[in-house]
């Protein structure tokens, strides 16, 4: 094995996913009604100052899953598409960096028919 790959075996190795967030202050809550097959989309404010939107909880991926993201105007964009029926709710929380602590959330309950 060559150095640079040891060291990128080394970096693998060490990388480690974010922390999971702790409790989530109360925020807009929204439900979402739509068909399987269908894209659902939600926008979340810009914040500043390092603050960045992190999914808060596990979701099932196998009836909803994202597609895309993008910065629309003063907005995060989330497109997801609606797999299978079933019911689930999208918990995103506004912390500083990769911490654990969240500052702002927002919930949604998503109902795919």
């Amino acid at each position: 094995m060559t150095v640079s790959a040891l060291a990128g075996a080394a970096a693998t190795a060490t990388r480690a996913s974010s922390p999971p967030i702790g409790p989530l202050p109360a925020g807009p809550h929204a439900t979402i009604t739509t068909k399987a097959g269908e894209l659902v989309a939600i926008a979340l404010p810009h914040r500043s100052g390092g603050r960045v939107w992190r999914i808060a909880r596990p979701y099932d991926s196998s009836v909803l899953r994202e597609v895309s993201e993008a910065d629309v105007g003063s907005n995060v964009v989330i497109v997801f598409k609606a797999l299978r029926r079933g019911a689930l709710t999208l918990s995103y929380a506004l912390t500083r960096g990769e911490t654990t602590k969240a500052l702002e959330s927002r919930t949604f309950a998503v109902r795919i028919r």
